[in-house]
């Protein structure tokens, strides 16, 4: 059942869905003035939400407390402008914990991740969103990807309770992702249920996702390139596929081609662009690594190519 005001201003949005790294200092520990700097210049670019504290901002190497942390920061720094949702996850009880420290931190909702390790059945997995979203007043949207696979009947479900207003997907099954639209579309009709493209550089496959009526996308490179994304976000809205094509050939394939080359880049790839762009959010934390150094200075290039061809665009 959704939530119309927040359904209200994600429907349509104005740019793309920030998903900000979460800044650590030289001792590990949280650095919050980088982490407010880097969610306020984020607002100021552009952006249609903030989703803090998800998996580009690590929320699994987050204690509660930073967590809480964080997310009120991020609700300050936004200040109204935009919704700001949160994570949660792990088993059930932790990820009513997080939902719970996520409404009176302030934000507008939440992004409920998969549960942890466990291969569960469809019914248990209803059963633990459905539970998330009694927890609190705030609006939900499932994330779909590893071990939270759902059937078209499974999301049905999910769509007919009460605060669940959307689902993420992480998976990149079209051939379901089509059948879920068309089930959740079919069993009740008239009523409105997000669909969110939630796949590592999102725009990379939008295209394809817009094609099956999803036409929310989570935005990792806004991170550290938000001209890029923004200007992106604008051409796919507008239809000008000659900027799509261009940015998606000379940018954003390069990009996805050098994620590819370590594990854990969908993460410390970007924050390492964000630090090359001039603010210092520190290094991830383990388990993840950190980017090879070769692959930073490729990553520099990618970027610079990258605003490149906005200037090409602009003097067309």
């Amino acid at each position: 059942m959704t939530s119309a005001p927040l359904a209200a201003r994600l429907t349509v949005p104005s740019g793309p869905l920030f998903f900000p790294v979460t800044a650590y200092g030289p001792d590990g520990g949280l650095d919050l003035d980088v982490y407010r700097t880097h969610v306020r210049r984020g607002v100021e670019a552009g952006a249609a939400a903030v989703f803090a504290c998800c998996g580009t901002g690590e929320f699994h190497a987050l204690t509660p407390e930073e967590f809480a942390v964080c997310v009120r920061a991020a609700v300050e720094e936004s200040a109204g402008r935009m919704p700001v949702l949160a994570g949660a996850g792990y088993g059930t009880a932790l990820a009513v914990r997080y939902a719970r420290l996520a409404e009176e931190a302030g934000a507008d909702g939440l992004l409920a991740m998969p549960p942890y390790l466990v291969v569960a059945g469809q019914e248990g997995l209803v059963r633990h969103y459905r539970d998330v979203a009694a927890a609190t007043a705030l609006p939900v949207i499932v994330y779909q990807r590893d071990n939270a696979v759902f059937t078209p009947s499974s999301v049905v479900e999910l769509a007919r309770t009460d605060g669940i207003v959307g689902l993420k997907d992480g998976l990149g099954d079209l051939d379901l992702m089509q059948r879920t639209v068309s089930a959740v579309r079919t069993e009740l009709p008239g009523e409105e249920f997000l669909y969110f493209n939630g796949l590592p550089t999102a725009e990379q496959t939008q295209l394809a996702y817009r094609a099956l009526g999803v036409p929310l996308y989570s935005s990792a490179v806004f991170c550290f390139a938000p001209e890029i994304a923004v200007a992106f976000h604008r051409a796919l809205r507008e239809g000008d596929d000659t900027t799509v094509h261009r940015l998606l050939d000379g940018f954003y394939r390069p990009f996805v081609e050098l994620r590819t080359q370590g594990r854990g880049y969908a993460v410390a790839l970007v924050k390492a662009g964000v630090r090359l762009r001039g603010l210092d959010v520190g290094e991830v934390r383990t388990p993840l690594q950190e980017p090879a150094e070769e692959h930073v200075k490729q990553l520099a290039q990618i970027i610079e190519r990258g605003q490149a061809l906005l200037g090409e665009g602009a003097g067309r």
